[in-house]
């Protein structure tokens, strides 16, 4: 791999870090945007296959979802904490600009009637848990050094639940985490790294570890449905991308965020732009793909 495709994927890992912190917001979604959602599930699906070649994908876009995640996560609390609106807009928007290419590259692969539940069903069961967000989200989950043994047990399976949001298009690991009471949690944890060091770096190790056997589980079952029943699974990315869009105004907290006009203004010219920047991006990189 040369320089210039390494830090390509390393900026592609960022974007998908960067969205793994929105609530609502996808990585997967972020990586089908990016138009490397394929090329990334193939890699994690036959990592042991063609080791060297997938590890070296692998490791700059990993490499870039980290340091973006560790970079970002504090300038996003601050925008979603003051402009929360504008904030929300803009990546709504970046994903509304997706929609015309993964509709275009879906009715390339062709359609049969079977396919309008692949779009139907992904579409509701996001909204489902987003609206299920609302009348059934716990409260924050004990993490401390008191917590029970158990307790160190649900946060593998809980990390491995959301290791979905870096597979599955449309699915939200940051929402998961609030539906379920880990997201205030973790981040608080984060933050006494400085205090009681070993608890706190035991209870990420042990997310981390969840999340990586999650996510190779998972990659491999998406790849066995990219391979199998490759134009259902499309048009159900789809699905799952058009319902994470409504999604992030279903999870957005109304009750704290400053609703004037200035703010509403702010984010529908984000939104615009943010619709048109994906766009030109993805028309941008069909033409190129066609050129070459």
């Amino acid at each position: 791999m040369n320089v210039k495709a390494f830090f390509k994927n390393m900026a592609c890992g960022a974007a998908i870090g960067v969205a793994m912190i929105i609530p609502g917001v996808s990585g997967g979604t972020i990586a089908v945007l990016l138009n490397i959602y394929d090329k990334l599930i193939d890699a994690l699906g036959n990592l042991r296959r063609n080791f060297k070649e997938n590890i070296l994908f692998l490791i700059p876009v990993l490499l870039g979802a980290v340091l973006a995640f560790a970079a970002m996560y504090f300038p996003l609390d601050y925008a979603l904490r003051y402009a929360p609106l504008p904030t929300v807009l803009l990546f709504a928007g970046l994903m509304a600009g997706s929609v015309p290419k993964l509709f275009k590259d879906c009715r390339a692969n062709g359609f049969e009637k079977l396919n309008t539940f692949s779009v139907i069903l992904p579409f509701l069961a996001i909204i489902g848990i987003c609206v299920s967000k609302l009348f059934f989200a716990a409260g924050s989950a004990n993490l401390s050094a008191g917590m029970p043994v158990w307790g160190y047990f649900a946060l593998v399976a809980v990390a491995m639940l959301a290791s979905c949001a870096l597979v599955v298009p449309g699915v939200s690991g940051s929402m998961l985490l609030i539906i379920l009471g880990y997201y205030d949690s973790i981040f608080a944890v984060v933050r006494t790294l400085s205090g009681d060091f070993w608890h706190a770096a035991l209870v990420l190790a042990l997310f981390a570890a969840g999340l990586v056997i999650g996510f190779f589980s998972i990659a491999k079952l998406m790849k066995l449905f990219l391979s199998r029943f490759p134009r259902g699974t499309h048009w159900a990315i789809l699905g799952f991308v058009l319902g994470s869009i409504p999604a992030i105004f279903i999870v957005f907290d109304y009750a704290n965020a400053p609703l004037d006009a200035v703010q509403i203004a702010i984010g529908c010219i984000l939104f615009a732009l943010g619709a048109i920047a994906t766009y030109a991006l993805t028309a941008y990189l069909e033409h190129k793909s066609k050129t070459q």
